[in-house]
């Protein structure tokens, strides 16, 4: 009866295969692998009919003949057959009552015990035949470990690290290159995004370990880099990006002093970065979510803002904003009420002062604008389309974030009484 065996192995097969496999190794009638593990097979496998898997479309030609001649096969290959490997193929071209799997350990886990490390956290992605959008989308989550399987001809160590600093978390993580897993020569080593050895083996991972405390280059005056923020860990990428926050920055027209409130401020990179600006501005920042008001402060160090000037109040916006002084500048986030904040808000804006909200939804963009015109305040508003460049075999490809909308009214300035 025809039947087919897979069988996942390691670079030592078929001398590190358990007694099971080799007795299917024994008693099989067809058998195909690759070259390197035929070459081992030849002294004790004599009787069995052999085939090497290169090339493949051959080699399943060989395979599916031999199945219908009713033949009992063996496919040796490497690592989880399921796990991006011959599985896939084969269940395309055969029954599955026909197929039997034996899985090994797959490079992932062989990677993981070299490093000594835990892996039930790991996310991965993988650059075979693909672009680097899904290792783009993995990072904006901010993972704790992410291991990347690189495609010698489509991407390699070289755009994992373009890309690192493409999303700005080149300073969040570092970066391993495994090479040969299994194999008498494998080696596993940190490498420098900056300084990216040459001698890198077609046959490697990379892995991506996150930093419990990013390692800072000096800060620049403008614009941080999003990966200098500590973020939430069940929320990770809730956070306004770099581009979108600048803008926001230049909209609120910073004054040299006064009180800005921050609601809804998330990790606070916003507000942080308009004290790091404007240093005699007192800033409250106010954020509901539970483990705010330690984040926000943990940011506000790694930023070197000023704590005198910084109070963070872990609440809802209507719960504390009449214990707050009134405002020369306000930035309203999402979530929560909105009108009747913006309506708390515009009341209490000081003469010239502003309120900036960056909003995702057409709905939102109308309401607001609306109702900023009845506050009396006069309106600005813009549409923002950023893209970043990302890596793409070689080239460069413009990967897009969500566009964002941004709403700003100004308070006009009150002609002193006359005497």
């Amino acid at each position: 009866m025809a039947r087919i065996d897979v069988i996942g192995c390691d670079a030592g097969a078929p001398k590190t295969m358990a007694a099971p496999q080799h007795q299917l190794l024994s008693c099989c009638d067809c058998l195909l692998a690759s070259r390197r593990v035929l070459e081992r097979l030849q002294p004790w496998s004599a009787r069995q009919e052999m085939h090497s898997m290169d090339p493949l479309d051959t080699a399943l030609t060989w395979l599916t003949r031999r199945y219908r001649q009713g033949k009992h096969c063996v496919v040796l290959t490497s690592g989880d057959p399921l796990w991006f490997g011959l599985g896939r193929v084969l269940l395309q071209r055969f029954p599955p009552e026909d197929l039997s799997f034996h899985p090994a350990a797959t490079s992932m886990q062989q990677l993981f015990a070299r490093l000594k490390r835990p892996w039930q956290d790991v996310t991965w992605a993988s650059l075979h035949g693909r672009t680097t959008d899904n290792l783009v989308a993995k990072l904006r989550h901010h993972p704790s470990a992410l291991v990347v399987l690189t495609d010698p001809c489509q991407g390699g160590l070289a755009d994992v690290a373009a890309t690192l600093r493409s999303t700005q978390m080149i300073s969040c993580y570092d970066l391993w290159l495994a090479e040969r897993l299994g194999h008498p020569t494998e080696r596993l080593r940190q490498v420098q995004p900056d300084a990216l050895p040459a001698d890198v083996d077609p046959l490697n991972l990379v892995v991506l370990l996150r930093r419990p405390n990013p390692r800072l280059a000096p800060l620049p005056w403008f614009g941080l880099d999003d990966g200098i923020w500590h973020q939430h860990e069940d929320h990770p990428g809730l956070m306004t990006k770099r581009e979108v926050r600048v803008l926001l920055l230049a909209e609120l027209n910073l004054p040299r002093c006064g009180v800005m409130w921050d609601l809804g401020a998330g990790v606070g990179s916003v507000g942080l970065e308009a004290m790091r600006l404007r240093p005699h501005l007192e800033l409250h920042a106010v954020e509901r979510r539970v483990g705010a008001v330690p984040l926000i402060r943990r940011n506000a160090f790694t930023a070197g803002c000023d704590p005198r000037q910084l109070h963070i109040h872990g609440a809802s916006a209507l719960t504390v904003l009449h214990k707050l002084p009134d405002p020369d500048r306000v930035l309203i986030g999402g979530g929560g009420d909105r009108r009747t904040v913006l309506e708390q808000a515009a009341a209490r804006l000081k003469p010239g002062g502003r309120i900036v909200l960056p909003l995702a939804t057409l709905e939102a963009f109308a309401s607001v604008q609306q109702q900023l015109g009845d506050a009396g305040l006069e309106i600005h508003s813009l549409q923002v389309q950023i893209s970043r460049g990302c890596p793409v075999g070689g080239h460069t490809r413009l990967q897009p974030l969500n566009p964002v909308l941004i709403v700003s009214g100004r308070s006009p300035h009150r002609n002193p009484p006359a005497i």
